[in-house]
């Protein structure tokens, strides 16, 4: 087994671990406009916490699902065209959210924002769900067969651990939003984000440990027992943080939790990059669906010197608007274009 490929495989596990990371709390945040009870202002105080980084964090999923391509093409095409259908719909979710989030503001009355508020909570639920479902079923089996072609049709991915994996995904993306708004915001929202988390974090944690757990139990060893340990030593961390009210801690342990759980994930799963649920030995695993060392290689001059520019951007994005925000910085909507032409708020 080539050194590269390895190599290759903990990148993509880190990609994807950075993504849920930061994306988790962009989907919280989205469902929180649709489903928590909030005014106009408090609505347009929640996206306005994401407003600067969430399109820079889509970046991650991007870059995951470029890297699969290109260093295990094979893993990719199995898994892309064994979960054609919810893959479609996390990329319609995506548009959606995207969509929601830039139109919202472009336009007066309660029905048009209340239809983009839809397209937001709506759009980053469907996301959530469907990546989540993907991950899971790249770790726990997809019916391929020796080419690793799909078996079964179009809905042979409908499967429990499909459903655990999306609801992990979404559970933690709204424990991990509720510490992030208890960072980013003030007054009501601030306060109704800190109350969710001291109390329903629990729940929403359970499914991504449920699936964590089950993978231990099926090729776990000392390593991997001893990072899901560490996960949910985070886990409760952060909800008791949460219920001292210590955001920061709270947002630190629930992105520990994520971290260290999709890394024993991982983990457990290796060299098996997607498992046959027909046959054992139609497994892909790293040796047998990676691109050429040659490949590799020069993959890997591109991310040593692409990579640290990448972070250090995003990082230096997050740290310029570092500061909360408050119902007082929202600016009243206003006319623009003169008399009939829509109200534009200049935020979402």
């Amino acid at each position: 087994m080539d050194w590269l490929q390895t190599l290759w495989f903990i990148l993509i596990a880190v990609l994807w671990t950075g993504f849920l990371f930061l994306e988790g709390f962009d989907f919280g945040v989205g469902m929180r406009v649709l489903f928590g009870r909030h005014s106009e202002t408090e609505r347009r105080v929640l996206l306005n916490t994401i407003g600067p980084v969430w399109d820079g964090n889509e970046v991650w999923l991007i870059t995951a699902g470029g890297a699969m391509f290109a260093a295990f093409p094979m893993w990719y095409a199995s898994l892309i065209s064994t979960l054609y259908v919810p893959v479609v719909l996390v990329l319609l979710g995506l548009i959606f959210r995207a969509v929601g989030v830039e139109y919202r503001g472009k336009g007066s009355g309660d029905r048009w924002r209340r239809a983009w508020d839809v397209a937001i909570g709506i759009g980053s639920a469907v996301a959530a769900f469907g990546v989540g479902a993907l991950l899971a079923l790249t770790t726990t089996g997809l019916p391929i067969d020796a080419n690793g072609d799909p078996v079964g049709g179009a809905f042979a991915f409908l499967t429990p651990w499909a459903v655990v994996g999306g609801l992990a995904v979404v559970g933690f993306s709204c424990a991990h939003a509720a510490a992030f708004v208890g960072l980013k915001a003030d007054g009501q929202v601030r306060t109704r984000a800190a109350r969710f988390a001291s109390v329903w974090a629990p729940l929403c944690l359970v499914p991504l440990a449920v699936w964590v757990t089950a993978l231990q139990v099926r090729s776990g060893d000392v390593v991997g027992w001893v990072v899901t340990v560490v996960a949910v030593g985070c886990a409760l961390a952060g909800w008791l943080a949460a219920r001292a009210g210590r955001e920061g801690f709270a947002f630190v342990g629930f992105g520990g939790f994520v971290v260290a759980g999709v890394g024993a994930v991982f983990w457990a799963a290796y060299p098996v990059v997607l498992p046959s649920t027909i046959d054992g030995a139609f497994d892909l695993t790293v040796a047998n669906a990676s691109s050429s060392s040659y490949t590799l290689g020069v993959m890997s001059v591109v991310a040593l010197f692409g990579v640290p520019l990448v972070l250090a951007y995003q990082a230096w994005s997050y740290w310029v608007f570092r500061k909360r925000i408050a119902p007082a910085h929202i600016p009243e909507a206003r006319e623009v274009g003169g008399p009939g032409a829509p109200a534009l708020t200049g935020r979402p």
